[in-house]
């Protein structure tokens, strides 16, 4: 099992771009189950998650070649319709290739999934609706059996704004009959990634981005080419990275516009940011305190509060977070204290007192984003951190201590 090394208080400089989207790559690479010709995606992450769908879609049947930076996904001989315990356990994500199974070949069996155990994320939107897509689905024996004759549209009515529920939904309505209405929808860039790429395959995909989506089906899609957009997270991630240690980065390779709540935010509190078409430059900054609560896309997101929490870990004052997306999205803090952090956990809000330094410490990750955030503190921490079970940071950053050494980080991974 890989651990990081990282030797804290070092100035950062220079740029670094972020990869493809992880929550754009795998709907996307998922829903070219729903076609028969080849499909072309370009510049997919190399990350944990990725080979985990590799694996399952190979297992359903589908064919996958490599050519450099260019993967080409045939799923014309899908010959299984059923995910199992043990390639979806470790990966949330799996449970949408239940939509386009079913809407493509009337049936699919798939495993309950797993993946961060950041909260409960039940999959109850996703099946209540589907149920009203025409889907005879039953729960046995920690599977999902799910049958249809043909998925007819229907006006769907999503009880949250679920990511995953709303690219299910849109992935299985896209070959139903007739027209289908998400009500109260996802608004994610990576839901009109999703829609874009599918538009180019054929679908009738309209709306997507707002919270009404209108999806017009079709009999079959074809093939086409796309690379999913850049990934806004990674990008907010290393934009704390170089507030926090009073450095003049350049992130490129995403649309700032896709984080402008988090940018608002950081300014509010001081930081001093130059914001491009397609980069953000971090300078020194003199940070203030701040209250922030996490809220469906466009307000500041749940998986950048771990990373903002190691910011205002060191910045002098109290701040708060309220986290209204997950119950158990506090994981982090734990370690975080190990590390000198001052926070204290009343439910749903943290409340963090800045302290002047954090020192380097073994700390063990929980979950993908609070390994973001031990990262972060181990950057300005005096002294090495040692941060073990890493697995859980290579699920959503595309090898991120190349891209810190880049930068003049001192970090190293070993085994």
């Amino acid at each position: 099992m890989d651990s990081l090394i990282i030797t804290g208080g070092k100035k950062l400089s220079g740029s670094v771009t972020v990869s493809a989207a992880k929550n754009s790559s795998l709907p996307i690479l998922i829903s070219c189950l729903l076609s028969e010709e080849k499909i072309e995606l370009h510049h997919l992450p190399e990350l944990r998650d990725m080979a985990t769908t590799y694996k399952l879609l190979e297992n359903l049947g589908v064919e996958i070649v490599t050519n450099g930076n260019k993967r080409t996904i045939n799923s014309k001989k899908v010959n299984s319709t059923e995910a199992t315990y043990d390639l979806v356990r470790t990966m949330r994500a799996s449970i949408l290739v239940l939509g386009p199974l079913l809407a493509r070949f009337g049936e699919a069996k798939v495993s309950l999934p797993g993946g961060c155990a950041i909260g409960d994320r039940p999959v109850n939107i996703h099946l209540e609706n589907l149920v009203k897509l025409g889907a005879d689905i039953k729960l046995e024996k920690g599977y999902v059996l799910a049958k249809c004759e043909r998925l007819t549209g229907a006006v769907l009515d999503l009880s949250f704004p679920s990511v995953g529920a709303t690219e299910n939904l849109i992935m299985a309505a896209t070959l139903a009959k007739g027209q289908t209405t998400i009500k109260n929808a996802a608004q994610e860039p990576e839901i009109i990634d999703l829609a874009n790429f599918l538009n180019k395959l054929g679908a009738k995909i309209s709306g997507a981005g707002s919270n009404e989506i209108i999806i017009d089906g079709v009999d079959r899609l074809g093939g086409g080419t796309h690379q999913p957009i850049g990934d806004r997270i990674e990008a907010i991630t290393y934009i704390i990275c170089g507030l926090a240690t009073k450095s003049e980065i350049t992130v490129n390779g995403f649309d700032p516009e896709f984080i402008s709540d988090v940018i608002n935010i950081l300014k509010s509190m001081g930081a001093n940011l130059v914001v491009g078409d397609d980069f953000v430059t971090t300078k020194d900054s003199k940070l203030k305190p701040y209250h922030v609560v996490t809220a469906p896309y466009p307000g500041f997101p749940t998986d950048a509060q771990a990373q903002l929490m190691a910011l205002m870990a060191i910045v002098d004052g109290r701040s708060t977070i309220v986290e209204n997306i997950f119950e158990n999205r506090f994981m982090h803090v734990p370690e975080l204290k190990r590390m000198g952090a001052e926070v204290l956990i009343d439910g749903k809000i943290a409340n963090i007192d800045g302290v002047g330094k954090l020192s380097g410490a073994q700390v063990m990750c929980t979950d993908l984003r609070a390994s973001a955030a031990l990262v972060i503190g181990a950057l300005v921490a005096s002294g090495d951190t040692y941060i073990s079970r890493i697995y859980h940071l290579d699920r959503g950053y595309e090898k991120i201590e190349e891209k810190l050494k880049s930068l003049g980080a001192v970090i190293k991974r070993i085994s």
